[in-house]
């Protein structure tokens, strides 16, 4: 079948982005997506493989977004300066897209090959990032995962409410920041 004119997958896509955002990832139905559209549900299924497919899609979107937010940010910028706004674009992406956020921390099926691709350029540039420091491959990758365990567990803490001491947010962000490049130089110093 082909798709309704007037309706592209990036559009529904776009779409179900904003209701998960405004909703939550568990409001992305098909039904409430087909209503949002103004469209039946079963004209969903020219753009996606039913819900299960609409939430891997979303997942693809959400990975693809945030990589493009974070190369946009270290574009032209290396070593710290380019660490603190990548650390600053992921955290702005949870904080502004919570819903497509969650939906690109699913977990990605093995016959997800696309999706993992999108995952490792996300893990790729990190490790460019990262590279100034000279870190061996195993740290290098040790340190994209505590720097991705930072922003996500700084995100989740905040969303949920628990940042509500009268001291500013961004100032402990940036702190924590400074905190983990001061690690990385440790680490670099015990060369």
């Amino acid at each position: 079948m082909s798709p309704r004119p007037g309706i592209d997958r990036l559009q529904l896509l776009q779409t179900a982005a904003e209701l998960a955002d405004r909703e939550g990832l568990h409001a992305v139905t098909l039904a409430a997506l087909a209503a949002k559209l103004g469209v039946r549900s079963p004209s969903l299924y020219n753009h996606v493989d039913g819900l299960s497919g609409l939430h891997a899609a979303l997942m693809r979107h959400g990975l693809q977004t945030l990589h493009d937010q974070l190369l946009k940010a270290a574009a032209g910028r290396s070593g710290e300066d380019a660490l603190r706004l990548v650390c600053l674009t992921y955290v702005d992406f949870a904080r502004t897209h919570p819903g497509l956020y969650e939906a690109a921390l699913q977990p990605v099926r093995p016959e997800e090959q696309e999706t993992q691709r999108v995952g490792n350029q996300i893990v790729e540039l990190l490790l460019q990032i990262l590279a100034p420091y000279q870190l061996s491959e195993a740290e290098a990758l040790h340190a994209v995962r505590t720097l991705r365990s930072l922003c996500h567990g700084f995100s989740s803490l905040e969303r949920a409410g628990q940042f509500a001491m009268d001291l500013s947010v961004d100032d402990s962000l940036d702190f924590m920041i400074r905190s983990f490049v001061t690690g990385l130089h440790l680490q670099d110093g015990r060369r």
